[in-house]
């Protein structure tokens, strides 16, 4: 199965500082059918303003991956940890047994992101922080894994979940393929550019940036890019 989710159909709440658009049920938007993908949660696509941002707040037991578009956004948590992650690079926090964060865009630009929220496979782990750059450049023409709870991914960023978070750069006219299981549920959003998933002859779908593409019963996931893309993948049970 593969389901287009275009983006004018997403959730919406323009805050003024905050422009979000959620792909599953969040806060005040309510969609039954949207209430998550597998052990996916959340996929929330946010602008934030300049000198703005998420003022302290708490999660529990939650793996919440930020993958920064453009800008950068400072994060700062209740056990200590602070850091900047810029466009193209990946932060986790894993919220466990309970942490507190901030997450600001101290830039003088608006900064855009994807903030991806998976259920971990255990409650009550031990919550940690991380980030690493992912220059885009190293994933060009494949897919590169940014954050796992596989067993493999050791160069990815650990979540505590049997889930990746994938990215990929393609050019105009090339074609990934990514293999996976048909019993997961695997999203795929083209942050920009625009995309055929599967092929014309078995019913494969076209999608436009930041579009989300939910897929399951599929051993391999083609990517055609129609235009060159930028893409984010999760992988989840």
């Amino acid at each position: 199965m593969i389901e287009l989710r275009p983006f004018e159909s997403l959730g919406a709440a323009n805050h003024g500082w905050l422009d979000a658009h959620h792909h599953f049920s969040f806060a005040d938007y309510h969609e039954p059918g949207r209430t998550n993908w597998g052990r996916l949660r959340v996929w929330n696509d946010d602008t934030i303003a300049a000198k703005s941002g998420f003022p302290p707040h708490p999660h529990q037991d939650m793996e919440i991956v930020t993958y920064v578009r453009k800008g950068a956004i400072t994060h700062r948590d209740s056990l200590g940890n602070e850091g900047r992650t810029e466009a193209g690079d990946v932060q986790v926090m894993s919220a466990g047994t309970g942490i507190q964060h901030a997450e600001y865009n101290l830039e003088d630009e608006e900064t855009t992101l994807f903030q991806i929220w998976i259920l971990p496979d255990r409650r009550g782990e031990k919550p940690g922080w991380g980030a690493r750059p992912f220059p885009r450049g190293d994933r060009t023409g494949r897919f590169v894994t940014l954050a796992s709870g596989i067993a493999g991914d050791e160069d990815a960023l650990p979540i505590n979940a049997e889930a990746r978070v994938l990215g990929a750069t393609v050019k105009a006219g090339d074609t990934l393929v990514y293999a996976t299981d048909p019993s997961r549920h695997s999203y795929l959003v083209p942050a920009t550019g625009r995309i055929r998933v599967g092929n014309v002859a078995s019913g494969g779908v076209e999608a436009q940036a930041r579009d989300g593409v939910a897929i399951t019963g599929l051993d391999t996931i083609s990517v055609t890019a129609l235009e060159a893309a930028e893409l984010v993948l999760v992988d989840a049970a």
